[in-house]
C-alpha cells in the first residue's frame, strides 16, 4: 500500500492539490464555477477535494460511510466547518434527501468512487434528485482493465506493483493473493472491486440510459494522481487511442467526465 494511504493528512493534502490543479480546471472547460455554488461530494473521504471547491467560494457537503474518515475531515477542516463552509454527513447517499443536505447542488463530485459501487445505474439515476436545474456531475475513475484498475496497490506484499493481474479469473486472482500471503480483508476488498470495476463503454452507456449528456471528457495515459504515487508527470491519452473502444481501457489509467441531465441541453 502506498504510504499516503496510511498518512491521511498527506492524502487529504494530495486530494486538495489534485482537485485544484486538475479537477476544477477540467470542470471549468464546460461549466463556470462561481462563488456561492453548492458542491456535494459522494464518498468524500476526509474532504480534501471539497476543500479545493471551498477555496473557490463554494459551500461543500460531504457524504461518507467511513466514520474514521469523517472524523479526520472534521479535524482537518475545523475552521471551514465552524464557518459553515463545509459539512459532513456520515451516511449512505441512498438514505439522504436534498432537504436533509440543505438543498440541491450545482456540482456533484464522484472521484474514484463509481468503480466501488455495486449498482452503478441505480446511483447515477438517483443523482437527478440532488441537482439544481442547470447542475453538473463530475466523475473521475480508473477503467477496470487498466494496469492497476483492480486497486492492487492496496496489496501489502509484492503484488502491489504487478500490472493487470486483477484481470485473472476470480479463483486464480484470490488464489495468487493467498499464495503471496495477503491478509483476507485485503483479498475480500479486492474481490469486491473486481465485481464493481467499470469500463469506459459501460459508463457511457449507463449515462445515456439515465438521460444524461456528456459535456466534458478527458482520458489520461498517466493519471494526474500518479505525480504523488510515482513522481510521474500527468499526460493525456493520445486522441486516436481514446476513440478505440475496449482497447483504450487497457492503456488509459484515468478518465474524467462531466455530465448534465439531457433537459439542460434543450
Amino acid at each position: 500500500m502506498f504510504e499516503f494511504h496510511k498518512d491521511r493528512k498527506r492524502y487529504f493534502d494530495m486530494q486538495e492539490i489534485n482537485a485544484t490543479d486538475y479537477v476544477i480546471p477540467f470542470i471549468e472547460l464546460s461549466f463556470k464555477i462561481v462563488s456561492g455554488m453548492r458542491v456535494l461530494e459522494i464518498g468524500a473521504g476526509e474532504g480534501g477535494v471539497l476543500k479545493a471547491f471551498v477555496n473557490r467560494g463554494c459551500t461543500g457537503v460531504g457524504v461518507e460511510l467511513d466514520r474514521g474518515r469523517v472524523e479526520n475531515g472534521v479535524l482537518f477542516l475545523q475552521e471551514e466547518i465552524s464557518q459553515g463552509k463545509i459539512s459532513f454527513f456520515e451516511n449512505d447517499i441512498y438514505n439522504e434527501t436534498p432537504e436533509n443536505l440543505g438543498g440541491r447542488f450545482d456540482i456533484i463530485v464522484l472521484k474514484d468512487v463509481i468503480e466501488h459501487i455495486h449498482d452503478q445505474q441505480k446511483l447515477i439515476a438517483w443523482l437527478h434528485e440532488f441537482l439544481t436545474i442547470n447542475g453538473v456531475i463530475f466523475f473521475g475513475f480508473p477503467p477496470w482493465q487498466m494496469p492497476f484498475g483492480g486497486h492492487q496497490q492496496m496489496c501489502t506484499k509484492g503484488l502491489s506493483k504487478v500490472p493487470w493481474f486483477h484481470l485473472l479469473p476470480a479463483p486464480m486472482y484470490s488464489g495468487l493473493m493467498k499464495l503471496t500471503g495477503e491478509p483476507q480483508p485485503v483479498i475480500d476488498c479486492l474481490l469486491e472491486i473486481k465485481e464493481t470495476g467499470i469500463s469506459i463503454e459501460r459508463f457511457e452507456r449507463t449515462i445515456r440510459k439515465n438521460q444524461y449528456s456528456i459535456i466534458g471528457k478527458k482520458h489520461y495515459l498517466i493519471n494526474p494522481i500518479y505525480i504523488f504515487k510515482f513522481g510521474w508527470k500527468p499526460r493525456t491519452q493520445a486522441a486516436f487511442i481514446s476513440h478505440i473502444p475496449w482497447v483504450r481501457n487497457f492503456v488509459t489509467t484515468c478518465v474524467y467526465y462531466l455530465i448534465t441531465p439531457d433537459k439542460n441541453l434543450k
